[in-house]
């Protein structure tokens, strides 16, 4: 077999412009042929390569096949001898392309987070003998799920369907019909044979009736995406590097640009720092980098930051919550289920997650709506879902419509990548940089009515009963029951339950040891607030470290109003027994982490102005010790701390 004569062999120029692509489809439709022609065709195999492999067919008495082509490729690539998925593979006289090399959908949904991934292009093949399978669709609904629009569907093995026009004809009908459903537009349909070269450089003799393009051609009407250096800067910190006294914060530019001097805030820790310099590897120096270049930054003021956090200018963050709407699409062994624990890889970070809600699930093959009333939701392989994710902790993402890169994740179960999808549109709140500026020109405002006025009107002085304890200790019981016994005895007073924070005030917040923290300072400036408008506040919170609750306390510390800490005392055994919420067996599963009393610490208090045996003490009883505490009379008139 001799070389084919084509266009794009000798070129005495390379081209500068560079495409991405991706090429898929079903299981023996004709992938390795394809491409083992295609670089055949372009002149983009290594010297000898194609005279070797036929040698050695000839030895073993059997036919040489374009597919041994690309297992020999492969081979040499997983060998890291010859080429890998960053270097150039083919060029026609306009571009060069970069295969992203798809052998399957896990391989692909892996790479997706990655700048390598950032496929501009598919080329989606079909075996016209076997015709449109499963799997066509569900490759159909993932290029759509990653938001890949230039696609060109090949309808390959033309000549086991005798080079039929209706074959054709009728595979793009069907197709094109079921693409649509999805909203894909293919760009064309091309008929080809790949083993014999049929319209991949050239136009067949084998197919008269075809007119349009051959697959070259195709590509190179192809338009390569502008680097969105006009998007707000996305920088994800992969590593930190010291050198001498410097920290290199290193990385790649998904969208944006950087400049020297330019004022960075690192989501989700939100520190604030500004840029120093700007290091690049074996490249000139320049005080400034756009969208898809490797760099490293130095900064002024040395902050602690870590692989994962996402930079970007002050004045444009990205949303930085720990629930998101999504689109996904599964494909682990084990199906996606509600009540389990996952890991979210967005950009460089990864956080613990779950599902919090399941609004659809489709079949990606058939785009029929499933119905699982009556079971547990999940979503099982090949389905496609539209959920809400909820993480551990928050993360910074955009939405996939507005940045790409920081708009999509993957989901691994134990150790594979069983999932990947985008973040959907929704109302997310996004943090302005207005508020990351701390004013000297706030004051805090005395209104004309004291704390003494209050006390005489409501019969009582205001005050926080800070309860703190295990979950299942019965904080949330005594709360509330004391909150009915002062309310029916003319007192202001109001429970700030844990559960109910966690819905709205506390509703961006995981349970990490640092959202504790925020959660518990939230809860006590609201405390605060309402204690010094004369109420009885009464609060239930595990709030399990000390040093949290102490925060509470020195924020009442030189007001009218005192902090009592309520110890509520039960052993975790009993804790465990009782378990209202079923939490206790769900931490024992593994199906919730950094649960307090068994993944996580509780820290007892050391000077708590009162302790609750919970163990020993009814709840009328721990009710009554409080009251006895506050010395309340049903006949008084105030409350004496």
């Amino acid at each position: 077999m001799s070389m084919l004569s084509t266009p794009f062999m000798n070129s005495t120029s390379t081209p500068t412009e560079q495409l991405k692509i991706v090429i898929v489809g079903h299981v023996d439709h004709g992938k390795s042929t394809f491409v083992g022609r295609l670089f055949h065709d372009t002149g983009s195999l290594p010297e000898g390569k194609l005279e070797q492999l036929q040698k050695i067919a000839e030895r073993r008495g059997v036919p040489f096949e374009w597919a041994n082509l690309m297992d020999a490729l492969q081979s040499e690539r997983d060998q890291n001898i010859t080429i890998d998925t960053a270097q150039i593979w083919f060029q026609t006289k306009k571009r060069q392309y970069v295969i992203i090399d798809a052998p399957g959908h896990k391989e692909f949904l892996k790479n997706m987070i990655t700048g390598a991934a950032n496929a501009e292009a598919a080329l989606l093949l079909i075996d016209a003998n076997e015709g449109i399978q499963e799997q066509s669709r569900r490759h159909g609904y993932l290029l759509n799920l990653l938001g890949i629009r230039q696609i060109a569907v090949l309808v390959n093995k033309m000549d086991l369907q005798g080079y039929s026009q209706e074959r054709f004809n009728q595979i793009e009908k069907d197709y094109r019909a079921f693409l649509k459903t999805i909203g894909v537009e293919p760009k064309l349909f091309i008929p080809i044979a790949a083993k014999h070269g049929d319209n991949i450089a050239s136009k067949s003799a084998n197919m008269t009736w075809w007119q349009g393009a051959t697959v070259l051609e195709a590509l190179d009407q192809f338009k390569v995406s502008d680097l969105p250096d006009n998007q707000p800067l996305r920088f994800p910190i992969q590593d930190v590097y010291r050198f001498d006294d410097r920290r290199i914060l290193a990385g790649r530019i998904e969208a944006g640009s950087v400049k020297v001097g330019d004022k960075l805030l690192f989501s989700p820790s939100n520190k604030v720092s500004t840029v120093k310099t700007i290091e690049r590897w074996n490249a000139p120096v320049s005080e400034s980098a756009n969208a898809g270049e490797s760099i490293g930054i130095t900064l002024t003021e040395q902050i602690f930051v870590e692989r994962g956090a996402v930079a970007a200018l002050e004045t444009a963050p990205p949303y930085e919550l720990n629930r998101f709407k999504a689109r996904l699409f599964w494909l682990g062994r084990q199906p996606f289920k509600q009540g389990k624990i996952y890991k979210l890889k967005l950009a460089t970070q990864e956080a613990d997650c779950e599902i919090e809600s399941i609004e659809k699930i489709i079949d990606a093959s058939t785009l029929e709506t499933i119905s699982r009333e009556g079971e547990k939701p999940y979503v099982g392989r090949h389905e496609v879902a539209e959920l809400t994710i909820r993480t551990k902790r928050a993360v910074a993402f955009d939405k996939h419509i507005e940045i790409v890169p920081t708009g999509r994740f993957v989901i691994v179960d134990g150790f594979e990548v069983s999932g990947g999808g985008i973040v959907a549109e929704d109302n997310y709140p996004k943090r302005t940089s207005d508020s990351l500026q701390k004013s000297n020109n706030i004051f805090w405002s005395k209104g004309k009515v004291t704390a003494k006025q209050r006390a005489l009107v409501n019969g009582h002085s205001g005050c926080v009963l800070w309860l703190t304890g295990l979950s299942g200790a019965g904080k949330s019981s005594i709360a509330n029951e004391l909150e009915r016994e002062l309310f029916n005895i003319g007192k202001h007073a109001y429970v700030l339950d844990g559960d109910n924070i966690r819905h709205g005030l506390g509703s961006d917040l995981g349970f990490s040891p640092e959202d504790r923290k925020e959660n518990i300072r939230r809860v006590g400036e609201v405390a605060k607030l309402m204690a010094d408008a004369g109420i009885i506040c009464i609060t239930a919170f595990i709030s399990p470290y000390r040093a949290d609750r102490d925060l509470v306390r020195k924020m009442l510390e030189g007001s009218d109003n005192q902090f009592v800490e309520v110890y509520v005392n039960a052993p975790v055994e009993i804790c465990e027994q009782r378990d209202p919420k079923g939490l206790y067996a769900k931490a024992r599963a593994n199906e919730i982490k950094e649960f307090t009393g068994i993944s996580a610490p509780y820290e007892a208090p050391l000077r708590a102005e009162l302790e609750l045996q919970t163990s020993k003490l009814t709840v009328a009883e721990s009710v009554a010790k409080v009251l006895d505490f506050l010395n309340v009379q049903d006949e008084g008139t105030t409350v004496s701390i």
